[in-house]
């Protein structure tokens, strides 16, 4: 009997986007017959293994990736932490070789980590920004993810080919590839159903602090004053999930994939940060929805601005945001109006089944 090969699943901790999207990747791996082994660190970590409790994890160094409370220092933020992220890149490089001398993974996919890749085994990068904003810096900062990407022997773009009806605009398609890329469709990890609506409004927060903190607080003061059911996720994992209450909304810590499916599938309109993996599982789900990017990130900002542009989703700056600003979702054509084209998991595979 042929040994079944083990794919070792990586997303970098930027958030929860990147474990979450992820999600039905590991899911199709083990339905075709793959066994896993997880890799990342923080919550993302700990999201995927309250997932998958049976699968085997390594963890990996942390990025320790966090943003300013003011937008304009951004940049600078990041630029500051470039020392750390590069010897984090290091550090998994180290991880990875180990893993592979020992026989242990015969395959690699990595989201959006850098150092989690090897020449003696294929080796997948997942990225949605080919192309990394970063206002005047654009073109450094794209120049050299791309030199990263290269490194690996493929990378998967969560997304559309057609340069025109797709998610990702400018951030998931090149003029010039000059690597091979795979547009795989539209990662979902979560099914619409016709369920009775009981929730007016669900508020997913989510992101690095202390922005996600910001926004959280935001959003209670904002929908304390409506007399509307709404329930909050607060994007935090822990061990044990946790309610409490303030005003008329309820507040949870997180939500399992199969809890969040049903709360989404219960609300009639989402409030949620402009991420990628937010606006697939949105798009699958057909939502109605008002985004608000993360202050001073290019990408959110930049998918935001594109979706509102196009007459799909309405949105605006966090400091602008008032209730009144939900009307406006009505004037807008939705997400359910954007095509969502399933994953071809075994053409995808076929990649690990070759060496």
């Amino acid at each position: 009997m042929t040994k079944k090969k083990t794919i070792l699943v990586a997303p970098l901790h930027w958030g929860l986007g990147h474990a979450t999207r992820c999600i039905p990747i590991i899911s199709a791996l083990r339905e075709s017959g793959f066994e896993v082994i997880l890799a990342s660190d923080g919550a993302a970590l700990l999201l995927l293994q309250k997932e998958f409790p049976q699968l085997e994890y390594v963890e990996l160094p942390s990025y320790n990736i966090t943003y300013s409370k003011n937008k304009h220092l951004f940049k600078w933020k990041l630029f500051t932490n470039l020392f750390t992220i590069f010897n984090t890149i290091l550090s998994e490089k180290r991880i990875v070789q180990k893993l592979v001398a020992e026989g242990k993974i015969q395959g690699i996919i990595s989201d959006n980590r850098f150092g989690v890749r090897s020449k003696r085994v294929p080796s997948v990068f997942i990225t949605h920004q080919l192309n990394v904003l970063s206002g005047s810096t654009t073109y450094l900062s794209s120049k050299i993810n791309q030199w990263f990407i290269k490194k690996f022997d493929v990378c998967w773009v969560p997304d559309t080919e057609n340069v025109v009806l797709n998610l990702s605009g400018k951030l998931g398609h090149l003029t010039h590839e000059s690597f091979p890329i795979k547009y795989i469709g539209i990662l979902n990890r979560m099914k619409k159903r016709e369920i009775p609506k009981s929730i007016d409004i669900l508020a997913l927060i989510s992101g690095p602090e202390p922005q996600r903190s910001l926004f959280e607080e935001m959003l209670k003061q904002t929908l304390c004053k409506s007399r509307q059911r709404v329930l909050m996720v607060q994007g935090i994992v822990e061990k044990e999930q946790k309610t409490h209450y303030f005003e008329n909304i309820e507040i949870v810590n997180f939500l399992t994939t199969e809890s969040l499916e049903e709360a989404l599938n219960k609300s009639e309109t989402v409030i949620s940060r402009s991420g990628y993996t937010t606006i697939m599982d949105l798009a699958s789900l057909e939502k109605k929805v008002f985004f608000i990017p993360t202050p001073g990130q290019y990408e959110q900002e930049y998918l935001a601005k594109r979706l509102k542009n196009l007459g799909i989703v309405p949105s605006c700056k966090q400091q602008k945001f008032k209730l009144k600003k939900l009307k406006r979702i009505s004037v807008f054509s939705g997400l359910e109006n954007i095509a969502v084209e399933p994953v071809n998991f075994p053409e995808l595979f076929s990649l690990f089944q070759g060496k």
